[in-house]
């Protein structure tokens, strides 16, 4: 599993300047940032990840990137170097959108038609006064009819997760959608999707909290850069060492 996402380092802001953003590729199973470019802001994630991926050997990996790395020359670029893909769709485009939703939509209107043409996959979780409940919907009706000649490179499936919540008598509901390379494996898929957020939590939000990445005024010529490569090396070292008995802020 390797997850692509971007982080603005705020404290790098120069006058006249935008902060560094970087976009990382994070080895999910390793625990290892394996590759990181450097953008001018937020908005050119798109044309970093084409860079990133250049410089990785991805053949058998899963790629997991959010919506802004849900275009089409990155989910062939993927599969080129024989690797699969799971991808955040939102708004944009919102052509894929509509249809990925009209796709999961017929699955539950018409569940005993579609039956064969799908894989669910739940799990519940209770914690602290709440109870969450995540429901997964996979199906290939897309590129199993064949009347959609212009899907994704490589696409096979459509992902639905649903997030239910209640905490009390309030309950919330959100549901995203994903296009993936991978065949209609709800529970596989489902280990795809949490895995991406192990960029997030693990990574991006240790640096933060533990690391005070944020806060780093280090900015003269390339020391920003410099600083949060040897960061995220220190990170993994130390999570890494079973030896010293303390936190990881320590």
């Amino acid at each position: 599993m390797v997850a692509i996402d971007g982080k603005t380092v705020r404290g790098s802001r120069q006058a006249g300047q935008h902060a560094i953003h970087l976009v990382s590729a994070y080895g999910c199973g390793l625990g290892l940032v394996l590759g990181q470019v450097r953008t001018a802001d937020k908005s050119n994630e798109v044309t970093a990840i084409p860079e990133l991926l250049d410089a990785l050997l991805l053949k058998g990996a899963i790629v997991t990137i959010g919506a802004m790395g849900c275009q089409r020359s990155i989910a062939e670029r993927i599969v080129a170097d024989g690797a699969d893909y799971v991808l955040a769709v939102k708004e944009n485009p919102s052509a894929l959108l509509a249809r990925v939703r009209k796709a999961i939509d017929a699955m539950e209107n018409q569940l005993e038609f579609y039956a064969d043409f799908r894989s669910e996959h739940c799990e519940i979780d209770k914690d602290h006064g709440h109870l969450e409940t995540r429901r997964r919907i996979v199906t290939d009706i897309l590129s199993r009819w064949g009347h959609e000649p212009d899907l994704w490179p490589g696409m096979r499936s459509v992902v639905m997760v649903e997030a239910k919540r209640e905490i009390g008598e309030t309950t919330s509901v959100a549901r995203r959608y994903y296009v993936t390379s991978l065949a209609p494996d709800a529970a596989r898929i489902a280990n795809a999707v949490r895995s991406h957020w192990r960029i997030e939590n693990p990574m991006h939000w240790v640096l933060d909290m533990e690391f005070g990445e944020d806060q780093c005024r280090a900015r003269v010529e390339n020391a920003a850069q410099n600083f949060i490569i040897l960061q995220r090396s220190v990170l993994k070292l130390a999570k890494s060492d079973a030896t010293t008995k303390a936190g990881l802020k320590n």
